[in-house]
């Protein structure tokens, strides 16, 4: 993601900070002009202040959540919501007399802040299950209300359930190890769920399902039967030349959901790679140096897929190689096969509004009211 600044003494500053440890001036993450606040407490209302460079004087509150230090986006002051434009998706959280699951619902928290972050900087549709039919909404369970026993992380009709037992660093890597998996973390978690709820606002309701099928096939197959079979049989023969992951292959709706989660993982890490002036020169070719520089506006409608695949090769396996060299597993241990960069492309068009007659419109208008004062989406 960008890179933020303290306004108040320009010391550089995190996404999930409430304090600036050089100034001491409060932070708060305000979403919709993608901004980080430096506040100051005003004793008369009982508010915050914002102050330092941009600053007009308005007044702002933290999101609900902010007293378990889980959230510290923002809210203008007289808006009648309580909780942050990340934290109004919650419909279930974990019994916080618990302090064990204070600290995991903490991680889910902060992970599910990163994607709003990400679909916010596509412009991506956003309504909660209140305001639409189908509309997002997230449990974090310790076990399934129904029976009691483990639960199962998953997306069904705009409902994500995601085992709060993922947000435990150890039991995760029992878990990844156990299904051989290269890759297994909280925010792909995330990022993979809300791509099985894009796909029913973009691809069935947006008249895409023709074009999706010719990229990701046919997704009227039998899911139940599908997974069986991969479960059963494990990974398609060679599924590397076709899929970016094992589990792609089981089905084209997992497949989608996969490609859209290593999307999300390549523009954010790209645009943190900008951010921090990042410039590679992987390689040599007969004119000299081929220099990769990250700058480029990866989330802009005119930003090609080439130009995406490009950089994030280079920076992936500059990653990867930094990771060896302190004797760690590789961040991005994934290879993008032509056919990988072609399922890439489709949903790069489909976020940007060349596929299908889903229109980029943000969030609703319901989410955005009385977010701050002006509602200009994030730049």
């Amino acid at each position: 993601m960008k890179l933020f600044s303290c306004p108040s003494c320009d010391q550089i500053v995190f996404f999930h900070n409430t304090l600036c440890e050089r100034c001491g001036h409060a932070l708060g993450y305000e979403p919709l002009s993608n901004r980080m606040l430096a506040l100051e407490p005003d004793p008369e209302s009982g508010f915050w202040v914002s102050v330092g460079r941009g600053a007009r004087g308005e007044r702002w509150k933290y999101c609900e959540n902010y007293q378990y230090g889980v959230c510290n986006w923002l809210l203008a002051a007289d808006s009648p919501e309580t909780l942050s434009l990340a934290s109004r998706f919650n419909k279930t959280i974990p019994d916080l007399s618990n302090p064990e699951n204070v600290t995991l619902w903490r991680r889910m928290e902060f992970a599910k802040q990163q994607l709003i972050y990400t679909l916010l900087r596509l412009r991506l549709p956003l309504m909660t299950a209140d305001e639409a039919q189908e509309g997002l909404s997230f449990d974090f369970l310790t076990s399934d209300p129904q029976t009691g026993g483990n639960v199962m992380t998953g997306h069904d009709l705009g409902h994500i359930t995601i085992a709060l037992v993922e947000a435990d660093d150890a039991e995760r890597e029992k878990r990844r190890t156990s299904m051989g998996e290269p890759y297994r973390t909280l925010l792909g978690h995330f990022r993979h769920e809300i791509g099985h709820w894009y796909w029913d606002r973009l691809v069935r309701d947006g008249g895409a399902l023709e074009e999706c099928r010719a990229v990701f096939g046919n997704d009227e197959e039998d899911y139940g039967e599908a997974l069986q079979r991969h479960y059963a049989n494990g990974p398609r023969p060679n599924w590397q030349e076709e899929y970016v992951s094992a589990y792609s292959g089981a089905h084209a709706w997992e497949d989608f959901a996969e490609t859209w989660a290593h999307y999300l993982h390549i523009v954010d890490s790209l645009e943190t790679g900008g951010a921090w002036g990042i410039t590679l020169q992987p390689r040599l070719d007969r004119e000299g140096i081929l220099t990769t520089d990250l700058d480029f506006k990866v989330y802009d409608d005119s930003t090609r897929i080439e130009e995406i695949a490009e950089a994030w090769t280079a920076l992936s396996g500059a990653l990867n190689s930094l990771n060896r060299s302190m004797g760690l597993q590789d961040v991005y241990p994934f290879v993008l096969s032509p056919i990988v960069v072609g399922k890439l492309a489709f949903i790069h068009d489909l976020v940007h509004g060349r596929v299908g007659h889903a229109a980029k419109q943000g969030v609703s208008e319901d989410l955005a009211k009385d977010q701050q004062p002006s509602t200009a989406l994030p730049a």
